[in-house]
């Protein structure tokens, strides 16, 4: 190491001083050489003046002998070896007999435009010849020439070399001392740092020399910050969280804008008891994803305000800064009329769209009332969006089968804006989605997007099949892009998933103490089997089902009365619909009718609660339960088989998964199952009461590694990420169109 930091560093800096020292010194002896000349000069010049009027009064005089007195007087000078009177024509007038030979006059012709002083060498050393003109009128203009022993210029040199020696010798030596104290302080300040390194302190150390702590302190912050930067990136490249989400938004993805657009809101005001606006947020694992994007771009989230208090809290343009404890986004409202809802969110989308989308077997009803509600609500909020902006190209992320038109209206007022839309339910096949009377103003609406983003790459097939068939445009199957009039949209999945680790398990007891909790809590023995379902009241979520199931488990297995209860959730949803309200009586028959046939004492085969449950109660569900039922007719993704996967941190529990659920292309290791096959159902949950805990725990291990891996955070991420690239290639495009020639030949 030694070694290197002197070639490197020591052998330049002594090269550097060498040179410097043969550089300065010639031109430090050039000025001290001219210095001394110009001395010599100038005394020249004072003896000329003191013997100007003497000199023309002999030569006015003509007497030979007294000049040349006159001249060896003043030549007696300790600095003038002599003078010499030239005549115009370069002759000696006069002179002493101390004038060294070799030095001549030189006549008016030569010294006109030449120096009036020069240097002659002689056999003696060097002599200044310093000429000045003396007026005479009896023998025209004559010139004096003063001359001056300079010599002991010569003769210094010799002590100019030693000077030179010395001032190299010392300009090495101060060199190779700095050197030798640069590198004696280097090495305590490397030293110091890693002592750091080494004990992971990243702080003032007091036994850092104290001249060094300065450039210490800064280096340590600098080291801190490479290693948060270098903790995000690994949490970006192996476990998205909201801190390596916002992370990646500040650092890559330059986005000017962001406004996403949702018919939930994330934050819903609504009166209290005493009449007093409340703030209500909702569980929603898509606001979970999503808030801490907008919060890093502290961007716009535009939604349907549906709370009884939003209209109190909003400023004169609909807008509340959100959260209410630290706002850093702003939350635009839309209001709707009741006209608007019933036709736009009942009508079109949940009686038609909903059920269209859904093997669940329950007609869509399309009406063109309906179908005008949801056109006039989407370009409301398209309105809305293009209010909300300020930028030529905003980042703006749609949500959900609500907006199939939002990215048509939106396009027609932002030309430049990136559009990301996410279909939060299954795609159907061609076949059954031309059952949809505006089939082809609803793809064709969605193509407006830049991304189109499906849970499952076979929701992808069904949506580029119903391309192929309803609209006109060029389809590449390969890249999954469909383009129509040279905007090209990138069709793609993204399996949605849930927060990680789940909020509610710093909140939330132990799995002994949640079961403990829930069996004393509805009278459940210890030796019974438990069982939970959890779902929204929905045809597409095989309640019906599952009870079956449960009845033929007892019915093929007597031996099982007693010993297995389903603890079922069914949270009451869009009860204003018909189809909703007739799933709920018939669930509640079923459930009374197996009861009543099997129940035995106080044990019962269903219990079933048909109310809206707290996430942190739910997730005490999970914990307590021995399986989790899942058995969907047709669901994009399902988050409850996610949710109980991420709640059993026991490494236990079995999970019971349709087959139908975009969840099964993910949790393998669950028991998949046909939801319309009653008899595999039962099978499954009686492999589920006889599993062993080693399957149990490997089964759920792997899962859970899965649902870490690829969480909420990961599903933003990556369409943010792949929206990014798009700008990307959109600017290249535009400039390559901009940079790009005309044809040879073309016309103007």
């Amino acid at each position: 190491m030694l070694r290197m930091f002197l070639f490197r560093f020591g052998l330049p800096t002594v090269l550097l001083a060498a040179a410097a020292s043969l550089v300065t010194m010639p031109v430090i002896d050039m000025l001290l050489s001219g210095w001394f000349r110009s001395d010599t000069e100038q005394r020249a010049r004072s003896v000329a003046r003191s013997i100007e009027e003497p000199l023309q009064s002999l030569l006015s005089a003509d007497d030979p002998k007294a000049l040349s007195r006159f001249l060896a007087r003043i030549a007696l000078n300790e600095h003038l070896m002599g003078i010499v009177v030239c005549t115009s024509h370069g002759t000696p007038w006069a002179m002493t007999a101390s004038v060294p030979e070799g030095v001549r006059c030189r006549a008016r012709s030569e010294l006109q435009g030449a120096p009036s002083v020069w240097v002659v060498p002689s056999a003696g050393g060097s002599v200044q010849a310093s000429a000045f003109l003396l007026p005479s009128e009896k023998l025209g203009d004559l010139t004096v020439l003063l001359l001056q022993d300079v010599s002991f210029l010569d003769r210094q040199s010799t002590a100019r070399d030693y000077a030179r020696t010395f001032v190299a010798v010392a300009i090495i030596g101060l060199s190779l001392l700095f050197v030798a104290v640069t590198w004696w302080t280097v090495r305590r300040w490397a030293g110091a740092l890693l002592g750091d390194l080494r004990g992971r302190r990243f702080q003032d150390d007091a036994r850092s020399p104290a001249f060094a702590r300065p450039i210490l302190s800064q280096l340590r912050d600098v080291l801190r910050e490479v290693e948060e930067v270098q903790r995000l990136e690994i949490e970006y490249q192996e476990n998205w969280t909201p801190a390596a989400l916002q992370h990646i938004v500040g650092e890559y993805l330059d986005f000017p804008e962001l406004l996403i657009v949702s018919n939930r809101e994330p934050y819903i005001h609504t009166l209290d008891g005493d009449g007093l606006p409340r703030v209500h947020v909702p569980a929603s694992g898509m606001v979970t994803a999503l808030e801490p994007i907008v919060r890093a771009c502290r961007g716009t989230w535009i939604a349907h305000g549906s709370g009884n208090a939003d209209k109190l809290v909003v400023d004169r343009h609909d807008r509340i800064k959100v959260p209410t404890e630290s706002p850093s986004y702003q939350l635009r409202r839309v209001w709707l009329t009741a006209e608007q809802e019933d036709g736009y969110y009942y009508g079109l989308a949940n009686e038609g769209i909903w059920p269209l989308c859904h093997l669940a077997y329950v007609r869509p009803e399309f009406r063109e009332t309906d179908w005008r509600q949801y056109v006039a609500v989407n370009e409301l909020f398209a309105k809305a969006v293009a209010e909300e902006t300020h930028e030529n190209s905003p980042v703006i992320f749609i949500q959900d089968y609500h907006f199939a038109l939002l990215p048509m209206f939106i396009r027609q007022r932002l030309r430049n804006a990136t559009i990301v839309h996410f279909w939060h339910i299954p795609w159907p096949n061609a076949e059954t989605f031309g059952v949809c009377p505006w089939r082809s103003d609803i793809v064709a609406g969605l193509l407006r997007a830049d991304i189109l983003g499906f849970h499952t790459r076979y929701h992808c097939h069904n949506f580029l099949d119903a391309v192929d068939r309803y609209v006109e445009g060029q389809i590449d199957r390969e890249h999954m892009t469909v383009t129509i009039r040279d905007h090209r949209c990138q069709i793609e999945a993204y399996p949605i998933s849930i927060e990680w680790p789940s909020p509610w398990e710093r909140v939330t007891a132990s799995v002994r103490e949640c079961r403990a909790a829930v069996r004393e809590r509805f009278g459940i023995p210890e030796s019974v089997t438990l069982g939970i379902g959890v779902e929204r009241w929905d045809f597409t979520k095989g309640i019906l089902e599952r009870i079956a199931a449960i009845e033929h488990l007892l019915e093929t297995r007597p031996d099982l009365k007693g010993r297995i209860v389903l603890l079922q959730v069914a949270s009451p949803s869009r009860t204003r619909l018909p189809a909703y309200r007739e799933l709920q009586e018939r669930t509640t028959a079923r459930v009374a009718e197996v009861n009543g046939r099997y129940a035995a004492g106080d044990w019962q085969p269903v219990i079933l609660l048909a109310e809206h449950q707290d996430p942190a109660r739910v997730f005490e569900f999970y914990r307590a339960a021995d399986f989790c039922l899942v058995n969907s007719l047709h669901d994009g993704m399902n988050l409850v088989a996610k949710e109980f996967v991420s709640a059993r941190d026991d490494e236990d529990g079995v999970l019971i998964l349709s087959t139908f659920a975009g969840a099964a292309r993910e949790l393998v290791e669950a028991l998949i199952v046909n939801p319309f096959d009653a008899i595999e159902t039962a099978a499954a949950i009686e492999a589920a009461i006889r599993m062993p805990r080693g399957e149990r725990r490997d089964r759920m291990r792997m899962m859970r590694r899965t649902v870490k891996y690829n969480n909420v955070f990961r599903w933003a991420g990556r369409m943010l990420v792949d929206a990014a690239q798009i700008r990307r290639r959109q600017r290249l495009s535009a400039q390559s169109a901009i940079a790009r020639p005309p044809l040879l030949g073309s016309g103007p």
